[in-house]
């Protein structure tokens, strides 16, 4: 385009809502990876539990079960025997697969563990999860709404939740977009590693362990861990 070519009138509103787009389907892309993660996450917690009370599994299988999924799936670090025996405790805080898929696919799996460890009473976990959506918590602050006791200061009622798309640039959102389990779901096939952001259940220390994250190109999901600008 030469300097002296004019743009349309209309063109900064143009490339301003192209932006809004881009950005909305890029949450809506990962939003869905999230929600196939924590419902596989239920589902291998779901046998677990049901292969343990019908043909009494012990830590041994799970340990090798572990083993056997880390071999198949390297490059994913949610296979661990302390993740499953997590997604075991998930099956068992959440029976109904209906709440899973329309509520706890909102949140991600490091919400999910902080809930299953600092939040024993069912009740209060189902109103942490619905504020954690409704005001789009990091887990950070999740862990500091729960430690400072929130519950007891604004009552126990649960509020209406409505499915609604996450603003683009709350924590909750952003979290989300950065989540390595959900970058190793989705890119496992095309080699793609992610760095560790944070304490993950597998006991991954904040800035610790770092894989070395490579540029796929044929990956969608890298795109979407530079949105937080």
């Amino acid at each position: 385009m030469s300097q002296n070519e004019v743009l349309p009138e209309d063109y900064p509103v143009f490339l301003a809502g192209l932006k809004v787009r881009i950005r909305e389907a890029q949450t809506r892309a990962v939003l869905s990876a999230n929600r196939e993660l924590i419902l596989l996450y239920w589902q291998i917690g779901k046998e677990i539990v049901q292969r343990q009370e019908r043909e009494g599994w012990g830590a041994k299988v799970i340990d090798r079960l572990s083993a056997d999924l880390k071999r198949e799936f390297p490059d994913m670090k949610g296979f661990s025997p302390r993740n499953l025996k997590y997604m075991r405790s998930f099956a068992r805080a959440y029976p109904d697969e209906v709440f899973v898929q329309e509520v706890l696919a909102h949140i991600t799996w490091y919400h999910t563990v902080t809930l299953l460890d600092k939040v024993k009473d069912p009740v209060q976990r189902e109103w942490y999860i619905r504020r954690t959506i409704a005001n789009g918590w990091s887990r950070n602050v999740l862990v500091h709404q729960i430690e400072r006791g929130l519950i007891e200061r604004e009552g126990r009622a649960v509020t209406n939740f409505s499915e609604t798309l996450p603003a683009e640039q709350s924590d909750l959102a952003l979290q989300t977009m950065k989540d390595p389990y959900i970058f190793d779901f989705r890119c496992v096939e095309r080699g793609a590693k992610a760095p560790v952001h944070q304490v993950s259940p597998e006991g991954d220390a904040q800035g610790g362990n770092d894989h070395d994250c490579r540029e796929d190109k044929g990956c969608k999901v890298g795109a979407h861990l530079h949105l937080s600008r």
